[in-house]
């Protein structure tokens, strides 16, 4: 009988975690009876996963993980699949009549079990070696797989404790993607302070001047053939990975909406970074929460949208201040965390000169998004309105277009306004007394006046 993909799932990690458990009753023998040793935990194969379609079982393969790794890799799971495969960790030592330190884990708040640290994982395959115990050190290393991935992590130990004393903590997209065998998307949370933004227009609704869409070609170009050329024409040594690119112009002129046609065009997410949740008054913590952004975007194909970016990439102070001190840390961070960023990055501002001069250098296209043209407001005129709707006779979208010089947000809005006086009429006629007082209402709010 065929398994399903969950059965598959289920039957590779129950073969993992049972492997698992032989191990740490093999290293609990050899910790309580030194007198009479058995053989190294080392014997002990993990298994076979040679036929397997579970989502575990071809992770292992096709990566090649060592003994150390998988080990590894199954502890951080085990919390959440088995946990009282880690029970026997909660013995007690009889001479202090407290938990043995050398077994490191913490106790959860909700969480009833042990959660592994840094210092379980040492205590297990190390065996009392410390040239053992300083080498696992490297599968906490930035470079390391699991690190580039955002696979396992070791979390921040709290200031002043053995940096080994952090809790093995496994990202939630994968443990979504091992278990239920479905790579869900990230929630928008504190963790992770993005939005997924998605748009239901086509790119032949984008309207631009030729010079901004040649650009914005060009962007989806490098997300096309990037790859190609930085690997099979051999030029990652040379070129940097990923793409910067700065959307400047005012608000209503397209940023958002070409963003998400980007990633609609090139099949990425989008995420919209809500710099309300980025930004905090208190050291460190702005360029934390960011790095949870950059942590989970990595190696994802994803496109980042920093909207109104200057509250976070706006110019440097001179330092005179501590305070002055620290934003300018904060922009020095970023503006490295962009430059190490091998996907696609998108900064909208109202005004380039707000952008720090740094951060222009480092932009290899910068877009700007004019106030729209006669041409191109006749068309967003023609393409606003539904084909549901009859336009009254006295309507004159160019002439429309030629007397009011507005934004596409603008005058998506004055058709929203007309739409809604039509069907509150009971008919699909759009009057052109509304059209004029839907854009003196757009005036009104910007200070303007017809």
């Amino acid at each position: 009988m065929v398994k399903t993909p969950l059965e598959q799932n289920a039957l590779a990690l129950s073969k993992e975690i049972d492997w698992l458990a032989e191990v740490l009753d093999r290293r609990f023998l050899n910790y309580f009876n030194k007198t009479d040793q058995v053989e190294s935990i080392y014997t002990i194969k993990p298994p076979g996963f040679k036929k397997s379609e579970a989502k575990y079982a071809r992770f292992v393969n096709e990566q090649a993980l060592s003994f150390e790794e998988r080990l590894l890799l199954i502890l951080s799971l085990a919390p959440h699949i088995k946990p009282e495969v880690l029970d026997v960790f909660f013995v007690q030592n009889a001479t202090f009549n407290r938990g043995f330190s050398e077994f490191g884990g913490v106790k959860g708040i909700n969480h009833g079990g042990f959660l592994p640290t840094g210092e379980t994982l040492s205590f297990i395959l190390a065996e009392d070696q410390l040239k053992a115990r300083f080498l696992i050190n490297d599968l906490f290393d930035g470079s390391h797989l699991f690190a580039r991935l955002n696979l396992v992590m070791l979390e921040s130990a709290p200031a002043g404790e053995p940096f080994m004393s952090g809790k093995l903590a496994m990202s939630r997209e994968y443990l979504e993607l091992f278990t239920t065998g479905k790579s869900r998307k990230p929630n928008f949370s504190k963790d992770f302070p993005a939005k997924l933004i998605e748009t239901e227009l086509e790119w032949d609704d984008l309207v631009l001047p030729k010079r901004a869409l040649d650009q914005i070609e060009e962007i989806e170009t490098w997300i096309t053939h990037g790859e190609k050329l930085l690997v099979d024409w051999g030029l990652r040594k040379k070129v940097r990975p990923g793409i910067r690119a700065l959307f400047h112009g005012p608000p209503g002129t397209g940023k958002t909406m070409t963003s998400c046609l980007l990633g609609k065009l090139t099949n990425r997410d989008v995420y919209r970074i809500d710099l309300s949740m980025v930004i905090s008054k208190y050291i460190g913590e702005t360029e934390e929460n960011l790095g949870k952004v950059f942590n989970q975007a990595e190696n994802k194909n994803w496109i980042l949208f920093f909207d109104e970016a200057d509250a976070l990439f706006g110019s440097r102070i001179q330092t005179e201040s501590s305070n002055d001190m620290f934003a300018n840390q904060q922009v020095s961070y970023l503006l490295q965390r962009i430059e190490d960023f091998d996907g696609v990055v998108i900064l909208s501002s109202n005004m380039k000169s707000n952008i720090d001069k740094a951060f222009i250098r480092r932009f290899e296209t910068m877009v700007h998004f004019g106030m729209p043209g006669v041409q191109e407001r006749q068309k967003l005129w023609q393409n606003g309105f539904s084909e549901q709707t009859i336009l009254e006779q006295e309507i004159n979208l160019y002439e429309l277009a030629r007397e009011y010089e507005v934004t596409g947000g603008v005058i998506m809005n004055v058709v929203r306004f007309a739409s809604l006086m039509a069907l509150k009429r009971g008919n699909n006629l759009i009057r052109l007394m509304d059209v004029i007082t839907g854009i003196k209402r757009e005036f009104l709010k910007e200070g303007r006046t017809l």
